[in-house]
């Protein structure tokens, strides 16, 4: 039996968040992935790359996985009411809803992660417990039908972990080795607990100004 996925596609979507899980997903034996979006219009992500959604929120198919990607762009979504029905609509007829990213915020302000377990990335974790969630520094974090990744690269884990769950360890590890996921960074600043106290600032100025914004929709959003 086919099993479908879909990966909310929108304006200003951190790629990486999108295209990592896409790629194990997609390597997945009869597995479709749909790129659901409100029209079939090209997008622009965050850095720059077109991408072309392959469902509307009419159109796409019934779901096993529900995947909410992040980025810049989630701050619209926050207060979307059309992508946050959509949302509510299929989490209820999904195998499992995940997040990669700040995805999570998106599942937040649709009311998905009151009194459940999750992450984030790590600039955004202090958000969680505004939703009603348990924030969790984590790489993949699993609470019953709820899978959520932390920041960006974290996909590829989380697609292995979620095809792990629906088709088996051995589907998934086979997975991992066509893609030859064995990651050895160069350096080690891959979390605020490694690096250089100086990266880090470097790191949060540039985050600032999405925060901000982020920080007053939150505001304007209210308890869960």
């Amino acid at each position: 039996m086919t099993l479908n996925v879909g990966i909310l596609v929108f304006p200003q979507v951190q790629q990486l968040d999108l295209t990592g899980p896409y790629e194990v997903f997609a390597s997945a034996p009869d597995t479709r992935v749909h790129l659901v979006w409100k029209d079939v219009a090209p997008v622009v992500s965050a850095t720059g790359l077109p991408l072309v959604p392959t469902a509307t929120f009419e159109t796409c198919p019934p779901l096993d996985v529900l995947c909410v990607p992040g980025g810049a762009g989630v701050n619209a979504l926050m207060e979307d009411e059309a992508v946050l029905r959509f949302l509510r609509e299929r989490a209820g007829q999904a195998r499992y809803v995940t997040s990669v990213c700040t995805g999570a915020l998106v599942l937040g302000a649709a009311g998905l992660l009151a009194g459940k377990r999750a992450t984030t990335h790590w600039n955004a974790l202090d958000f969680l417990p505004r939703f009603g969630a348990e924030p969790v520094e984590a790489r993949i974090v699993q609470d019953g039908t709820l899978i959520t990744a932390g920041g960006v690269t974290s996909g590829i884990d989380f697609g292995l972990a979620v095809v792990a769950a629906l088709l088996g360890r051995q589907e998934a590890e086979t997975i991992q080795l066509m893609l030859e996921y064995a990651p050895e960074p160069p350096f080690r600043a891959g979390t605020p607990r490694e690096a250089p106290p100086e990266i880090v600032a470097q790191a949060r100025t540039r985050f600032a100004g999405s925060r901000a914004a982020r920080e007053a929709i939150v505001a304007r959003l209210g308890p869960f």
